[in-house]
């Protein structure tokens, strides 16, 4: 019915009301029923609490603002975990599920309940748990699928020599990221830093991955050396804890954090280094600091120390500089062009270098003290153990300390037919690796044995390590403790006797082995190789002060100060075991020093 001039209604409007006589009528109920919502229904949400990791790449991801990270008291923070969740802020909320999608443990879903009233806007702010904003338990609703999964959750993989390939020399197996690779792979962080949380030194590692996603290597540089002097050696040999705990790890693989680290580094001319970190020109003091030790920690102090503007003097009983790094690390594993490119740019800040110089013998420890305002320690571990079996005492048994000096400065070392490391650390692989090396070199084959106290399970080396030794054909004897070592009547080894070890560790994990003697294995051998740990000398200290210790280790504050004001410790004589804590215990010395020089710290 068309509408008449001036708007005036028909006469027959009224009659049109009568259709509604035969219209089903509609009937609202009390109380309020609510029909099922559609599968994937975007609800309330919920979340598992002890899934959850506090990332808080939801919060990131929210346009609207409407989540918030708040701390849970009776959540423990642990490492790989903060003690915060996310809060939902349903007045901001706009129910794009994209805090689900992005979620990198899968804890956060969403619900089908979509019905919440209450006169107190208060509650509508909410952290979830595993019931929603009703505190009853509803089906779910919507959920990630591959279509909406806003996470890279695979890595892009290093180039690598094949074993084959790799097992006929010492040239380095890892050949790096292209450029193309290294931004992908940098695209795939979710800058949520749960790794610098457990970094031992803390490093900017979302910041360093953010300046090679965005093609700035120079940025990425400068954010690498507010916490690492040693880039190019932990670009290639870091115990990388950090990406046991990357938040992608949750649902897939953990961002290469270090090879992204490497990539940087590798990539940046060191000549631009001065002007790239601003040390082109430091204002100098008048003060001076003696280091002891050109290890990790000794190169960390002496850097942040130079940059301080100290002069600093470091003093290394070897030929060169890099301590554990350069005569214990093989360089398939870190080249020495790479570490003597971080040395060169701490040697270019002005520190002096004294080599062959063993302090305790050359020149002693009171006499640093007499000359200079302060000392750091950081000698290291160069000590093999033995294990003491019977049989230890003869010719064919070797330190992989030893030799793995040996081998880093060119030296011809012995090697036989049928040999056997005993160690389950890293050293025991490196020797092994480098022995086979030269074994496959000189006979043609490789004829090796790993055996160890630890089952594979809980061996302390990197499982990278034991992967890759196990492709260049060397055996494991895991879970085996060494009994005696059995000699020839003519002095030669027989064979390697061991026993069953049932466990390392008593009840309160204090290393203390037990075996059964039943079960007994021989490994035929030549030669054997003891890597079982390694010990420090520190009688150039202990001999000329009363100093305390903290077990075996130089008891130290969080500044590395030892117990006599002025001299510091670090390292592994102090703290280990690795290279990133002994940086970690080195930069820590440099604050602690220029405190105690400017009166803040006694």
């Amino acid at each position: 019915m068309k509408k008449l001039a001036n708007d005036k209604k028909s006469i027959f409007s009224p009659v049109t009301a009568f259709k509604n006589l035969v219209k089903k009528p509609e009937t609202v109920r009390y109380p309020a029923e609510s029909n099922d919502a559609a599968k994937r229904y975007r609800g309330f949400h919920i979340n598992d609490l002890e899934e959850c990791i506090g990332c808080s790449t939801c919060q990131e991801v929210c346009v609207n603002d409407a989540i918030s990270m708040v701390e849970m008291l009776d959540v423990p923070a642990e490492e790989g975990q903060r003690n915060e969740r996310p809060q939902i802020d349903y007045g901001r909320c706009c129910w794009c599920g994209l805090c689900v999608d992005v979620c990198t443990t899968g804890s956060l879903e969403m619900s089908r309940d979509y019905s919440y009233i209450d006169l107190d806007p208060d509650t509508f702010i909410v952290t979830p748990a595993e019931n929603d904003i009703n505190q009853v338990e509803h089906p779910l609703g919507y959920l990630r699928d591959q279509s909406s999964d806003l996470l890279d959750l695979k890595r892009i993989e290093m180039e690598m020599l094949e074993p084959e390939e790799r097992i006929d020399s010492f040239i380095e197996i890892v050949e790096g990221f292209s450029k193309e690779q290294a931004e992908k792979e940098a695209s795939r962080c979710v800058e949520c830093e749960i790794c610098t949380e457990t970094c031992p030194a803390n490093m900017n590692i979302p910041q360093y991955i953010r300046g090679i996603f965005d093609d700035d290597l120079e940025e990425s540089l400068q954010q690498i050396y507010e916490d690492n002097p040693l880039p190019e050696v932990c670009g290639r040999v870091c115990t990388h804890k950090c990406e046991g705990v990357c938040a992608l790890s949750h649902r897939g693989e953990a961002i290469s954090i270090r090879w992204l680290k490497r990539y940087a580094v590798d990539n940046v001319d060191s000549a631009e280094y001065k002007q790239v970190l601003g040390t082109e020109k430091i204002e100098q003091n008048n003060k001076k600091v003696a280091v002891v030790g050109a290890g990790p920690a000794g190169l960390s102090a002496a850097h942040y120390l130079s940059v301080m503007g100290y002069q600093i003097t470091v003093y290394e009983s070897k030929e060169k500089a890099g301590g554990m790094m350069r005569y214990g690390i093989p360089e398939y594993r870190l080249p020495y062009d790479a570490l003597d490119k971080d040395i060169d740019y701490i040697e270019s800040l002005g520190v002096n270098f004294v080599f062959n110089t063993r302090v305790g013998e050359d020149i002693e420890l009171k006499e640093l003290h007499e000359n200079y305002d302060a000392v750091f320690a950081a000698t290291g571990l160069h000590n093999g153990r033995s294990t003491r079996v019977p049989g230890t005492e003869n010719n064919n048994v070797y330190q992989a300390v030893n030799l793995l000096a040996d081998i880093a400065r060119g030296k011809e070392v012995p090697v036989t037919k049928r040999l056997v490391v005993i160690g389950g650390g890293n050293v025991a692989m490196d020797i092994a690796r480098s022995m086979a090396r030269i074994q496959k070199d000189k006979y043609g084959e490789v004829d090796i044995t790993v055996t160890s106290l630890e089952t594979e399970d809980i061996m302390p080396a990197d499982q990278e390590e034991i992967d890759e030794a196990r492709e260049e054909g060397i055996v494991f004897k895991p879970g085996r403790g060494p009994k005696e070592i059995e000699i020839n009547e003519d002095g030669s080894l027989a064979h390697l006797c061991t026993n069953c070890c049932v466990s390392v560790f008593d009840e309160d994990m204090n290393f203390n082995p037990t075996y059964d003697d039943s079960d007994i294995e021989n490994y035929e051998c030549d030669m054997v190789i003891e890597a079982i740990g390694q010990g420090g000398d520190n009688s150039y200290i202990d001999d000329q002060f009363e100093i305390e210790y903290a077990g075996p280790r130089i008891k130290i504050n969080d500044y590395s100060q030892t117990s006599v004001n002025w001299l510091f410790a670090g390292g592994d004589i102090a703290r280990g075991p690795d290279v990133i804590n002994a940086i970690k215990t080195g930069h820590d010395a440099a604050v602690g020093i220029d405190k105690y020089l400017n009166d803040s710290l006694k």
